[in-house]
């Protein structure tokens, strides 16, 4: 990769590791949903210059249900329930662990041994953090943000079906499709009178944050990450998102005080090289097709 390539892909990364802190920050102010509605709703807004791309409605919105709504939300609920940020940003990169195991039940792509390794030394990760739960923060926080990865999972194998489709135009419809439901949920579970009062009395702070969240890194950050798997192989690519987790732990920790005991500490670390075992693996072989 060229050294510019290399900068942008490890921007993304340390931009996508701080969102967690500002999801954080915006949730003091903000209900889940609102957020994350909000959120859409900015890094929509490039659907005002740009035509929807030769996708299918149904596609398109079943792309955004799982990789945008179903991810974020859970993600948001989680942490506004008490799951730690740091944390937080671990468990949503197990996503690869559950793409492998869709990708062999829905695409027969054999994972190879390497692959399968790694999913193993992930899944004790997730045992060992799971050991943790119930102490700063309850089970069902923790079965909220599993949803997060298992979406974010889905949403990857749906991506596959708009292949040719311009990245920068599909993510900002992507981005549509997410925030209308959202607006709606958020009006239906906080009430109208609530919701306006949310939106009228945000502070600069919790502002600069959904700026940050809609504008740089759904918008700005999900688009140079296409770029750069239209121009580099996969292979090359994925393993920078394993920065991440490191960022988001280390920004939680100077900015929130957060603090790891040590089985969830060795826990996130297993989980991030089990991570790394599957990215670093080979391409998975399809399985023969039968007569």
């Amino acid at each position: 990769m060229k050294p510019a390539d290399v900068f942008i892909a490890v921007l993304v990364a340390v931009i996508w590791g701080l969102a967690f802190v500002a999801s954080r920050i915006a949730l003091d102010e903000l209900s889940p949903e609102l957020m994350t509605a909000l959120r859409f709703s900015i890094a929509a807004i490039p659907c005002l210059f740009v035509r929807r791309p030769d996708v299918s409605w149904p596609l398109l919105i079943a792309i955004s249900l799982s990789l945008f709504l179903g991810q974020f939300l859970a993600q948001a609920f989680a942490i506004a329930h008490g799951v730690p940020v740091g944390l937080s940003s671990v468990i949503v990169q197990s996503q690869a662990l559950f793409t492998i195991a869709f990708a062999a039940l829905v695409f027969r792509e054999l994972p190879t041994r390497t692959q399968t390794a790694g999913v193993a030394i992930a899944t004790i990760g997730l045992l060992m953090i799971a050991g943790t739960v119930g102490y700063d923060f309850s089970v069902a926080a923790f079965a909220v943000l599993m949803i997060s990865p298992v979406s974010f999972a889905v949403g990857n194998l749906a991506l596959r079906r708009a292949q040719g489709a311009r990245m920068f135009d599909l993510f900002a419809w992507l981005c549509l499709a997410a925030a209308v439901p959202l607006f709606t949920l958020a009006l239906v579970s906080n009430g109208p009178q609530p919701t306006w009062h949310a939106l009228t009395h945000i502070s600069l702070t919790g502002l600069a944050c959904l700026l940050f969240l809609g504008g740089v890194s759904t918008s700005i950050a999900y688009w140079l990450w296409g770029r750069l798997l239209r121009d580099y192989p996969a292979a090359q690519v994925v393993p920078f998102a394993l920065l991440v987790p490191f960022v988001g732990s280390a920004a939680s920790s100077i900015v929130f005080g957060e603090t790891f005991g040590r089985l969830r500490l060795a826990g996130m670390l297993t989980v991030i090289g089990g991570i790394a075992v599957m990215l670093l693996a080979k391409r998975p072989q399809a399985l023969p097709k039968t007569a």
